[in-house]
């Protein structure tokens, strides 16, 4: 079974380089049908998109660049915004232009169907994926499941360390793993912190009397709940002259498993721009039908059933 992978995954691999480098072997990918990657150098007046493939001029007619731009369910921006980025496509034809040079004519419509038929729309609630980080916004962010095809994840679903903002978590660009959560409309949502591990798997990471790094995510009147790891927050008496978003060095005073709570000590504060945001995932294929994030013995119950 082919891997339909978000937009970016096959555009250096040497099978793709092999099929872009002379119009003998894009003619071939043409006849086999299969899907190739090169870069986006621009969009035209007409919002055609012209692909970079050397020796040659390839471009992606208007209504080819994505599921839905005939009808106007997909907004250009869709394409206008794959400049000097990664696309996929299939080449459809090799055609002579009014100045009798050669072009290839490309589809990234056709990619996203193949994709849509052969893929996405086989997947099901629990099904690990690959995805990749294509926008933030406060509610959430969109991600790249396929051949440019989006789906969304919640703010919520993102980890059980809560974040004031996804940016906190994802940059753009970035290639993640994801949950299949759910359907509506035929679009697909996503969850992300069951990949992360429970609270025991994410506790056993520390000891009593280590002092380790967090950062701040919580200012409450009771305490200051610092993140040790983005499903692991643990909880520090109030202090002064503290903001959200600022790093802190932490000793740990205790771990409660039975209440699911690590108590911690600040032992200093400071802004720190260069945040690792690198993910430490437990999960990263296959298919998960629950996840349940707390300690057996705890009352309060974190799961999630597919």
């Amino acid at each position: 079974m082919k891997n339909y992978l978000p937009e970016g995954k096959l555009i250096n691999t040497s099978s793709n380089r092999s099929c872009l480098k002379s119009l003998s072997t894009l003619n071939e990918a043409k006849d086999s049908g299969i899907i190739l990657e090169a870069k986006a150098l621009m969009c035209d007046c007409e919002h055609n998109i012209i692909v970079d493939i050397p020796g040659t001029k390839a471009i992606i007619p208007r209504v080819e660049g994505a599921i839905g731009i005939d009808s106007g369910e997909t907004k250009d921006i869709a394409l206008l915004s794959r400049v000097n980025k990664p696309v996929c496509f299939k080449v459809t034809d090799i055609v002579k232009d009014e100045n009798e040079e050669t072009v290839v004519i490309l589809s990234r419509r056709a990619a996203q169907k193949e994709c849509l038929e052969n893929h996405i729309n086989l997947l099901k609630n629990g099904d690990v994926i690959p995805a990749k980080i294509t926008h933030i916004e406060q509610f959430g962010c969109f991600v790249d499941i396929g051949c440019g095809i989006s789906s969304l994840i919640p703010i919520d679903a993102i980890s059980v360390s809560r974040i004031s903002h996804p940016s906190d978590r994802f940059y753009n660009g970035q290639d993640i793993y994801a949950v299949v959560k759910g359907r509506e409309n035929d679009r697909i949502f996503l969850t992300h912190k069951e990949l992360l591990g429970t609270w025991s798997e994410n506790a056993d990471l520390f000891e009593v009397g280590q002092t380790v790094g967090g950062i701040i995510r919580s200012i409450e009147d009771y305490g200051i709940f610092i993140e040790l790891t983005p499903n692991l927050a643990g909880l520090a008496e109030p202090k002064d002259n503290v903001h959200i978003g600022q790093s802190a060095s932490v000793f740990i005073k205790s771990i409660i498993p039975e209440k699911m709570k690590v108590k911690l000590i600040i032992v200093d504060v400071f802004s720190d721009s260069e945040i690792d945001k690198s993910i430490n995932y437990y999960i990263t294929d296959g298919h998960i039908d629950k996840w349940n994030y707390s300690t057996e013995n705890c009352h309060k119950q974190i799961y999630t059933e597919f």
